[in-house]
């Protein structure tokens, strides 16, 4: 007994001391450097930081501190969290993505506590450190998450509609301070029309403000969304999509949504040659909304809303040249699920980095990630230990957000 006693003792004053001494370090700079310093950490090397001692969790749920990684985190280096979408869609993976490093850098796989739950699920978007889950075998559950602080909220449930079909949005409005989910629903009716598709018949905007225990109706919606991939983009506070094809109209339009009012835009296009046969996805470059244009040859265009709402002020930025990822060569097993099959490979911007270097997604027979240099033109194929042969990539800021601090809860 008398052992235990002096072992419990030891420790307790060695953990005395490792606080007072973690503690008289971080002191004896200004919190400002202190600040600067963590806040250029992978969010998996600042995690370790946090349960290193009582004092240094503290800093670690500054507000300062979670606001400066945020910022910087986004411009710099992203984390890149991979969905693994073949067996089954319910793994997540993570790496903390450095451009400048050559040395092949090992993903990691993310717990889900909540899988028992929600086995399958897809990821509908990534705000301040928070994922939003959504599930992919029933449309009716949904999870907010941070997948670093393992902190998550089931949200509540809302109507259900039979032969629905569901786009998804989520964000946060910099004016409102409030984080939102916007479910989109498009019902069918059990006639089934040309090529043996459901015609549809009717729709229902609803949406949920976190910390809210009520989904509100908006009514019905007079776009019809995009829904296979249905990629949202956030910009000013508005969630952006593409307009889903439709017969006797003359392309694909783009739709916003703004957090704010809650009121459904249509956002001007650019005028690029041939705009009717293009197939476009939206990203953020510097903050605007961009559209990456895929054009004859596997050249992609780049264009940039540089005043947002203003359509004389889309520029094209620049050209990416057709490219032929060596991750996709390899033969791989085609998923039993079905995917809409594009002509030859499809290419996906994720995002810009700071440096101006491009991440891309290429999508063949397996998935491949790929650097662009729009200065040198040069392609440089990212190799990752332990990723998956198919996989959808989500650019996430990682953060030590807690979600009841966020949403007020």
């Amino acid at each position: 007994m008398d052992s235990d006693c002096e072992t419990r003792s030891r420790r307790i004053r060695t953990k005395q001391e490792d606080d007072h001494q973690a503690t008289s370090g971080i002191e004896t700079l200004p919190r400002e450097i202190v600040f600067d310093i963590l806040s250029k950490l992978p969010i998996s090397s600042l995690v370790q930081f946090k349960y290193v001692c009582r004092a240094w969790r503290v800093i670690t749920q500054d507000p300062n501190l979670v606001d400066l990684y945020n910022s910087r985190t986004a411009e710099e280096n992203p984390c890149l969290v991979f969905h693994c979408d073949f067996p089954i869609r319910n793994q997540l993976y993570f790496v903390d993505f450095h451009a400048d490093k050559d040395e092949k850098q090992t993903v990691r796989r993310i717990q889900t506590p909540f899988c028992s739950s929600m086995p399958e699920f897809d990821v509908i978007g990534s705000c301040h450190g928070l994922l939003c889950l959504s599930d992919s075998l029933y449309n009716d559950g949904l999870y907010v998450y941070n997948p670093f602080t393992r902190d998550y909220r089931e949200l509540p449930r809302s109507n259900q509609y039979p032969n629905q079909e569901v786009v998804f949005g989520f964000g946060f409005h910099p004016i409102t301070k409030e984080y939102k989910v916007v479910k989109i629903i498009y019902y069918k009716n059990g006639h089934r029309g040309l090529r043996n598709r459901f015609r549809i018949s009717s729709s229902e905007v609803q949406v949920l403000t976190l910390g809210s225990s009520t989904w509100r109706s908006l009514g019905k919606v007079s776009h019809d969304l995009h829904r296979w991939p249905a990629q949202q983009v956030l910009v000013h506070g508005r969630l952006h999509w593409v307009t889903g094809p439709r017969r006797h109209r003359t392309g694909r339009n783009l739709v916003s949504f703004d957090l704010g009012d809650e009121n459904f835009r249509e956002v001007p296009k650019p005028d690029v040659v041939g705009l009717r046969r293009c197939e476009y996805h939206l990203f953020v470059m510097r903050g605007c909304l961009s559209a990456a244009f895929c054009v004859s040859n596997g050249k992609m265009e780049i264009w940039v809303m540089k005043e947002y709402g203003v359509k004389e002020s889309w520029v094209k930025e620049l050209v990416i040249a057709n490219y032929a990822p060596k991750g996709i060569k390899q033969e791989v097993i085609q998923p039993p699920f079905s995917v809409p099959k594009a002509k030859g490979k499809s290419v996906r911007v994720l995002c810009v980095l700071r440096s101006g270097e491009f991440l891309l997604e290429y999508k063949e027979r397996s998935r491949a990630l790929v650097l662009y240099n729009p200065h040198s033109g040069k392609f440089k194929d990212l190799v990752f230990q332990g990723l998956p042969n198919w996989f959808q990539t989500v650019v996430h800021v990682g953060s030590l957000n807690q979600i009841d601090t966020l949403i007020g809860m």
